[in-house]
């Protein structure tokens, strides 16, 4: 009957089984606001807001989930349903219909769900491209080794003919709703946005600030150190190869890819270190002048440079733009920077610190959840162990009149009250098992109860008890 249900009768497919419905963004403007601050509150008593997170960091999270789940039809797509251990691709190409460009090879960006462990990841395709040493895919293994906080990492590579060419593919850590610096800063809209973060801060400036500025360099030196003590090469330090995945937090991306579109058994590791030391000058040189042509006129960029911002960080761009010199390592950066890594150091503690705070609301929230989940499964239960009024009777009645007490309340014109802080109260209260006496009475008040949350805790353990003994 089911295998017929969705059939014509021309023996078609009823067309609302296939078709497509438009994906609705999520409203985050719906979603109610924080109010204003309170002080001196009543002891014991607490907003509604203290036992959420925050809009904003919610709003980014949810966004976050949003674009990991995002997926369509690989016929729509034109994508192949699987390709290696991966399926469910999504492109992540601002122009899907276009390639990009990978140092002069066409490439493509997807997203992708591994079936060993179920977690997405980005495929970089590399559109065409003929392996010509096999030996070349083995690079990858040593950047595997590398697990640091501003490297995106590779976990593999390999060729395919999934797309009907021969293709290269290597596979990175997904870090959704991430952007390029390019993308962020040298846009239309990126500088729009950076003009209003400015003017809201009170810059009058049309400049990055000097902290932003020493804090990407901070964690880019971060990473150049962490490639570099490996006996490997970034290679990759420019602005369209650099992840925004956060506040001021930034990544190195596509590690290892020129290593192996233009592999060379690493016989130049020494001279494409010294390139990351200026490729990285030459970035926060674009950066401070906020502007692609900077490093054409240096010397109006360090005009600008020593104008803006302090001695410190203009030395620290002079020492990466100089001649590579045997001496000239990412270390002698790292103790000009000094005192800078400190501030970094500190301002990311707080910043942890902030988002423990955060979540030890949640944990609250979860003691909740577990909570009405047991009674989601008490109450009204059809029938258990051959008694069809099993929820009606004993102490899952006393469950029965507790949760019309927490939802079900209505006031003197008999509209029902809708008020959280009720609910959040009684149920923690009840998680608790306080001694606080309440009253409940049935629908047709013919009966009362007076009885402790203690008693109502007591009742609700017993009957989810009941449930997971195994009994029928």
């Amino acid at each position: 009957m089911m295998a017929n249900m969705g059939m014509m009768s021309s023996g078609q497919m009823d067309p609302y089984f296939y078709m497509n419905f438009p994906r609705q963004p999520l409203q985050y403007h719906l979603y109610t606001s924080q109010l204003p601050h309170i002080s001196n509150l009543p002891p014991h008593q607490r907003t509604i807001q203290s036992f959420f997170i925050p809009d904003n960091l919610r709003e980014q999270l949810t966004q976050r989930n949003e674009a990991t789940l995002l997926s369509a039809s690989a016929r729509e797509l034109g994508l192949p349903q699987e390709v290696h251990k991966y399926h469910s691709l999504y492109p992540l190409d601002e122009q899907p219909a276009q390639a990009g460009n990978y140092f002069g090879h066409p490439s493509w960006l997807y997203k992708a769900i591994s079936s060993n462990d179920g977690r997405c990841y980005v495929l970089l395709r590399i559109e065409g491209f003929r392996l010509v040493n096999e030996t070349s895919l083995s690079v990858v293994e040593s950047w595997r080794h590398i697990r640091h906080s501003n490297v995106v990492s590779i976990h593999e590579a390999f060729t395919t003919r999934a797309f009907g060419d021969s293709s290269l593919v290597m596979v990175y850590d997904y870090h959704p709703c991430s952007t390029t610096l390019y993308h962020t800063y040298f846009t239309p809209q990126g500088q729009a946005a950076l003009q209003t973060e400015l003017q809201a801060n009170g810059n009058n400036t049309s400049l990055i600030p000097e902290k932003t500025l020493w804090s990407y360099l901070t964690q880019l030196a971060s990473a150049v150190k962490a490639c570099h003590g490996s006996g490997l090469a970034a290679r990759n330090i420019e602005l369209s190869k650099i992840l925004l995945t956060g506040k001021n937090r930034i990544r190195l991306n596509n590690v290892g890819a020129l290593d192996i579109l233009q592999f060379d058994s690493g016989q130049n590791v020494t001279r494409y270190q010294q390139e990351d030391l200026l490729a990285l000058g030459k970035l926060m040189v674009a950066l401070a002048c906020n502007s692609l042509q900077s490093f054409h006129n240096l010397p109006q960029s360090f005009e600008v440079i020593t104008r803006y911002y302090s001695p410190d960080f203009k030395n620290a761009i002079l020492f990466l733009l100089s001649k590579p010199l045997p001496t000239k390592t990412i270390d002698e950066v790292i103790t000009l920077m000094g005192p800078r890594i400190l501030h970094e150091i500190n301002c990311s503690q707080l910043y942890n610190d902030t988002l423990e705070n955060e979540l030890s609301r949640e944990l609250e929230n979860g003691r909740l959840v577990r909570l009405l989940s047991k009674m989601g499964f008490i109450n009204e239960r059809p029938e258990f162990d051959m008694d069809p009024s099993w929820s009606e009777t004993g102490d899952r009645y006393i469950i029965k009149l507790f949760r019309d007490y927490v939802f079900h309340q209505v006031d003197e014109n008999g509209v029902p009250v809708v008020d959280m802080v009720h609910v959040l109260t009684c149920l923690n209260k009840l998680d608790a098992g306080v001694d606080e006496k309440i009253m409940l009475m049935s629908r047709d008040e013919q009966s009362c109860l007076i009885v402790s949350y203690k008693e109502v805790k007591n009742c609700i353990m017993t009957a989810f008890r009941d449930l997971t003994s195994g009994r029928k």
